[in-house]
């Protein structure tokens, strides 16, 4: 199982220099877990950036893997998680969900370099904006 974080997903979307790394990630939806918190952030980024249309485009694509929500024993694990390292609110929802599924977290947010379970790649130049 993966889970795809918010700058991969926005990385893979705008074509970015990392996309391919996040890509066989994201085309296998039969083995992709999409938490809410990352269809919100993206679809916010592209709102802003690109307009309605493409953002919503972006988010039934997300929708096309399995969506967790936020449940109650979700949000605690991810507070206990944020708690103990230090990781902002979404960042730890992203690592309580992926580790809830055992799966893998690919990202290129630095706040996850060298964590376990965890797929990171640099992110590479200046990103295409999305």
């Amino acid at each position: 199982m993966n889970v795809v974080d918010s700058s991969g997903w926005l990385e893979y979307l705008a074509d970015g220099p990392n996309a391919q790394f996040f890509a066989t990630a994201v085309e296998t939806t039969d083995d992709l877990v999409v938490p809410t918190i990352s269809i919100y952030e993206v679809f916010k980024r592209l709102l802003v950036q690109r307009g309605e249309d493409e953002a919503l485009e972006a988010a039934v694509a997300m929708q096309q893997a399995r969506v967790e929500p936020l449940s109650t024993m979700l949000g605690l694990e991810a507070a206990r998680l944020s708690a103990e390292l230090g990781l902002p609110m979404a960042d730890s929802i992203m690592l309580a969900t992926a580790r809830q599924h055992e799966a893998v977290l690919w990202t290129q947010d630095s706040d996850f370099e060298g964590l376990s379970g965890v797929k990171y790649v640099a992110a590479r130049g200046k990103r295409r904006q999305t």
